[in-house]
């Protein structure tokens, strides 16, 4: 079993939900699942929870987090848990721009306007590559794979006090509009492959679940149950938590159950 870290965040929700335990009153915004500190490659997986909106940000690319002292960039990909009837997140521009006049609208606060907001409906799914302006909605539970790295850099943040990073962001940010050909609209009931590198693999899992389909997999392997009975070695692992191992044949779901399954590429 992974360890989890619970962070708060003036954006997180108090109480997410009776799958994820007590944890107390504070703002929950993020649950991680920590691999082992000697584990540098392998995806890290996180549950999201809003009740506002995250700030505008951008994650840079492998070259320039290096360049910094990071251990490489971050591309992401989200998974819409639940969301309310009205939940937005935003992926990209809504048209071009550049450096000059993307620094005023973050400065003013009308790079709310310029962002592609879409509608988030449950069992959607997107992909961000390094350099992808993002935000997420309120009314949100999302499930966010991604390279492990932590390097954010904040755009706009709706006048809470925590500052930018308007230089950085503006070095590797995309100044025109974003679609990944990875987006897409999972069928609950359908196992599908959702990213195959260059950082990480990612696929769905739906019962009865066969090895033969994961068989490229090398290395460890993350498993995030998101319903019903989720199995490794025999042991269950519940929504909420997340399991590491190396063989796919351990790996067992009964009926009615669904995961997410990753690794590093």
């Amino acid at each position: 079993m992974l360890e989890r870290r619970i962070v708060e965040k003036p954006w997180g929700r108090r109480h997410p939900g009776k799958d994820f335990g007590d944890l107390g009153d504070g703002r929950i915004g993020e649950i991680w699942f920590l691999p082992p500190p000697d584990d540098t490659r392998s995806p890290l997986l996180k549950f999201l929870f809003t009740s506002e909106r995250l700030s505008i940000q951008v994650h840079p690319d492998d070259k320039v987090a290096r360049r910094t002292g990071a251990p490489c960039g971050k591309d992401e990909c989200w998974l819409v848990v639940t969301g309310d009837d009205d939940a937005r997140i935003g992926v990209g521009l809504n048209r071009n721009t550049d450096h000059e006049a993307l620094r005023a609208a973050a400065l003013d606060g009308s790079i709310m306007d310029m962002i592609d907001w879409r509608r988030a409906h449950v069992d959607d799914f997107i992909y961000n590559p390094a350099g992808t302006i993002h935000a997420i909605g309120a009314g949100l539970t999302i499930v966010e794979v991604q390279q492990n790295c932590d390097t954010t850099y904040r755009l706009y943040d709706y006048g809470r006090e925590r500052p930018l990073h308007l230089d950085e962001a503006l070095e590797v940010a995309h100044l025109s509009p974003t679609r990944d050909e990875r987006d897409c609209s999972i069928d609950p009931n359908a196992a599908s492959e959702l990213v195959r590198g260059p950082y990480f693999h990612l696929h769905h899992l739906v019962a009865p679940f066969d090895p033969a389909t994961v068989a490229n997999a090398k290395g460890m392997m993350t498993l995030l149950p998101l319903a019903g009975d989720c199995r490794v070695a025999e042991v269950s692992i519940l929504v909420g938590q997340a399991a590491q191992f190396d063989d796919p044949n351990l790996l067992d779901l009964r009926k009615g159950a669904r995961a997410l399954l990753a690794w590093a590429a």
